[in-house]
């Protein structure tokens, strides 16, 4: 009989997290240890490594995303049976991460596949528009930079054409 604390999944993951912050930290935590059944690795429970991933996929500090994305490849090319979910995940965590570009094509890759998956989508629409945002503001930032240039420029003609009119 496995013995062990009888907490919600969550709550594990969140008191692991409190407890033990960064993920490297976490995989290594006895709590861990307790839930997966295993020594120190992710890769003894591939599912528990899935819930895992999914939960620091929500999160909002980069090491964390990162390391989500990290988790959920490696399942992705280990073969694990619920593939398209991982994908799902790890580029909902690109998406976080402001990785706009990479999110889209992980989503193109679900769409391939499972043409029918309203959530990827719905994400790939969002990566689509954030890259289309992302886009506009640097076009706006080079005009801008490109009309103080002129400013400066301008502003170098006439002082110069003043200095030469009063010789």
């Amino acid at each position: 009989m496995r013995r062990g604390p009888p907490v919600s999944f969550r709550f594990a993951v969140q008191f692991a997290m409190w407890q033990f912050p960064g993920p490297s930290l976490v995989a290594r935590s006895p709590l861990f240890r307790v839930l997966t059944n295993t020594g120190d690795s992710l890769s003894a429970s591939p599912l528990f490594a899935a819930k895992y991933a999914f939960a620091l996929s929500k999160s909002r500090q980069e090491s964390e995303l990162r390391y989500a994305v990290t988790i959920l490849d490696s399942l992705v090319k280990e073969g694990y049976e619920h593939q398209i979910d991982c994908m799902y995940g790890s580029a909902t965590a690109l998406y976080l991460l402001g990785e706009f570009k990479e999110a889209r094509s992980r989503c193109e890759a679900i769409l391939r596949s499972k043409p029918d998956s309203r959530t990827a989508a719905e994400l790939h629409l969002a990566s689509i528009d954030a890259i289309e945002e992302e886009e506009e503001r640097r076009a706006k930032q080079i005009a801008i930079g490109g009309s103080a240039a002129v400013a400066v420029l301008g502003a170098a003609v006439a002082i110069g054409g003043m200095l030469l009119k009063k010789r």
